[in-house]
């Protein structure tokens, strides 16, 4: 008896367990293909910097961390630390770990195969990517229908150095020419060889205001070493850093002097931090103190720091060419608003500099002057 009731019992359960799956199935997320885009509570995004120790990336980094935040968009951050092997790696595993967008401030500019490494690992996990700041060749933007770059118009930055340069010295020659020689003797700071941004800065801040200056009678500058035929001085470990300029300019301080009648009468600089590295040297000999009676070598930055802008309202520095950090963050931030919302990776932008045929944003340039 107590079998037949147990067995009643279990066919009714059994019954009731097919009536109630009738007509209804669980519905399932279906998987995400790689065009499809992520939903925006979804978005994962990996901002990838060359390397956290530069001046101008850090301003970039701290709007980037705040308009992520702002937006409530789960990011992390890397640090290439000036090695690209190692940003490969980051990328790689960001990927594995679930990132589904790249914002990549590329380690390597001198050929296009780690930026086509980076693209290329987007492509294949389906996921888009935007590159930024340190320019990247056509081709590899043009490779993948989801990816951009934001940056510079990178001759900008050099023409508008020259232009500054040529037409302060056009109405303080005398005064800048501290041996009376009729020539103004310069040194230039190159950040990186490779880099777009260092050859353009290094050749057209030289070239336009060579232009100014003959154009008006003038004879063009002349590098301090004329034994130099590349006729500038290097940051050798790529980091466009303060500590090399100082070194550079310590050195060359310590045989070019007024007293000696070949002193440096004009510091050319690819970024702010060269520049303010080229002023501690000058200050440590008693030049650019900002103070009455001290001579002041008019010295030449790019980037528009805040420390940098500083030296240029206290008589330390003479000019700067902004390179607007905020402006860089906000335009990238576009892009990635586009991906949380579902919108094409480029909407969005009609009123942005696009270069014509390729996905490329340019933020724009300003002069900076005392």
């Amino acid at each position: 008896m107590m079998k037949k009731t147990f067995a009643m019992i279990l066919a009714a359960c059994l019954m009731l367990s097919v009536l109630a799956g009738c007509g209804s199935k669980k519905e399932e997320t279906p998987a995400q293909t790689p065009d499809e885009t992520p939903a925006a509570s979804e978005l994962n995004v990996g901002v990838f910097y060359y390397n956290f120790a530069d001046a101008y990336i850090t301003t970039v980094r701290n709007a980037m961390d705040g308009l992520l935040n702002g937006a409530g968009i789960t990011f992390n951050n890397y640090d290439g630390a000036g090695n690209q092997a190692t940003q490969l790696d980051q990328i790689n595993t960001a990927i594995t770990n679930g990132a589904n967008l790249l914002v990549v401030n590329i380690v390597e500019t001198s050929s296009p195969d780690a930026a086509q490494q980076a693209c290329d690992a987007a492509k294949n996990a389906g996921i888009p990517i935007v590159f930024f700041n340190r320019e990247v060749a056509d081709d590899v933007v043009s490779s993948y229908e989801n990816c951009a770059f934001v940056g510079t118009d990178a001759p900008e930055a050099g023409h508008m150095q020259g232009e500054m340069i040529g037409d302060y010295l056009l109405e303080n020659y005398d005064t800048v020419d501290l041996n009376g020689d009729g020539t103004i003797t310069y040194v230039m700071f190159k950040g990186q060889e490779g880099n777009a941004e260092a050859e353009y800065r290094t050749q057209y801040a030289v070239e336009d205001a060579d232009a100014k200056l003959t154009a008006a009678g003038k004879p063009a500058l002349q590098f301090y070493d004329a034994n130099n035929s590349s006729k500038y001085l290097v940051d050798t470990a790529g980091n466009w850093s303060a500590q090399a300029a100082t070194d550079y300019m310590t050195t060359i301080l310590a045989s070019c002097s007024e007293a000696n009648g070949n002193m440096i009468e004009l510091v050319i600089a690819n970024n702010d931090n060269m520049a303010e590295g080229a002023v501690a040297a000058l200050q440590t000999a008693g030049y650019n103190t900002g103070e009455e009676g001290s001579t002041t070598i008019p010295v030449y930055g790019v980037d528009a720091m805040d420390s940098a802008v500083q030296k240029i309202e206290n008589g330390q520095m003479t000019g700067t060419v902004k390179q607007d950090g905020e402006g860089m963050a906000n335009t990238i931030m576009t892009l990635v608003t586009n991906i949380q919302s579902g919108a094409a990776l480029m909407d969005n932008t009609t009123d942005m500099n696009v270069d014509a045929g390729v996905a490329k944003i340019r933020v724009p340039y300003a002069k900076i002057t005392g």
